[in-house]
């Protein structure tokens, strides 16, 4: 089963470079909406605004959920400081260590934007003793805006106040020998992978086995994505990132399957039926754990619904920084994806 890896990559860009830090659902709702308009369906929402694309299957007797999180890290602002600088606080597990120097933009809460970048309070090693070893983290990283503002009262006339968004610019790159390495890749590239499944059902005039929901939720980098399924759900398949490290079986080409994340095991015989499934389409894929990671499969669990859960998806290498994956991890990943809604 082939997709197309051409609309594969250049939606995965697509989705990069559109703005959803945690919770900021403004930027990427018109552009899924259109992505999966111009493939013959539509988008509905819960009232914690997570897309919901349902596709009609053969068996109606039994409805699955694939779920890809449309949400990344992120910042928002907390203060403004007498320079000008803004002190942000982070929207998920962002690591200050690894965004220094990079730009960002200001969403505000009016609907305009400001560039900027991320710098330490003590930035330069020709003006600061500790500039090398200085902690970065959130009382220590500052917003530079690229405007001529040198105090807090010029901020605030520029309409920029506490609580507006602030991005993180992706830096997405594809090389000659398929590595891509971007922010988001976690998981814009999970969110690809489903955009293209539907892509060949509808090319090829398939229908999943059952009815299947495809889901994008804008809460899981802090642990709320899968909180609430809907009734009719019965299985709940997220896919994400996998992670590499210690221990891990897995690889940047190769699809892995989640048998436990950080808090649960998933369910034995859905995963019984991934692992089946990937050898069957003679896909590149691992079995491993993964050690602090959750998915909004985990959370479905542990919000009390009633579904088998699961997960998997492709190797990332430097998980919550510049990531790095492959298109064969990619094209892995989305082959599995259309292999258990196919059954």
């Amino acid at each position: 089963m082939k997709l197309d890896t051409s609309y594969l990559i250049e939606t995965m860009r697509r989705l990069i470079e559109t703005p959803s830090p945690v919770g900021y659902y403004e930027k990427m709702k018109p552009v899924l909406e259109g992505i999966v308009a111009d493939l013959g369906y539509s988008v509905t929402y819960d009232n914690r605004d997570t897309a919901y694309v349902t596709v009609p299957g053969e068996d109606q007797s039994k409805t699955v959920c694939v779920s890809a999180h449309a949400d990344t890290l992120g910042l928002m602002v907390r203060g403004i400081n007498g320079d000008g600088t803004l002190r942000v606080r982070a929207l998920g597990g962002i690591n200050f260590a690894n965004v220094e120097g990079e730009n960002v933009t200001v969403h505000t809460r009016r609907g305009t934007t400001y560039t900027g970048m991320l710098v330490c309070a003590h930035h330069s090693s020709h003006a600061y003793d500790d500039a090398r070893t200085m902690e970065r983290n959130e009382n220590t990283v500052f917003v530079l805006l690229d405007e001529p503002v040198k105090n807090a009262e010029d901020v605030r006339a520029l309409g920029i106040r506490h609580g507006d968004v602030v991005s993180v610019d992706p830096r997405f790159a594809v090389t000659e020998r398929g590595y891509i390495k971007s922010r988001f890749i976690d998981n814009k590239a999970a969110m690809a992978c489903s955009l293209a499944t539907l892509k060949h059902l509808r090319d090829n005039c398939l229908k999943p086995k059952y009815n299947t929901v495809f889901a994008f939720s804008f809460y899981e980098e802090i642990g709320l994505g899968g909180i609430y399924v809907p009734d009719e759900i019965s299985e709940y398949v997220a896919v994400d990132v996998a992670i590499l490290g210690p221990d891990a079986d897995g690889s940047e080409q190769a699809v892995t399957i989640c048998a436990k994340d950080a808090s649960q095991p998933y369910d034995y015989d859905l995963t019984n039926r991934l692992i089946a499934a990937a050898e069957r389409e003679g896909c590149n894929y691992a079995v491993d754990l993964f050690y602090r990671y959750g998915s909004d499969a985990g959370q479905a669990i542990k919000g009390g619904n009633n579904v088998k859960a699961a997960a998997f998806g492709m190797g990332v290498y430097s998980s919550h920084g510049v990531e790095r994956t492959h298109l064969e991890g990619i094209e892995n990943t989305a082959t599995l994806i259309l292999a258990y809604v196919l059954g």
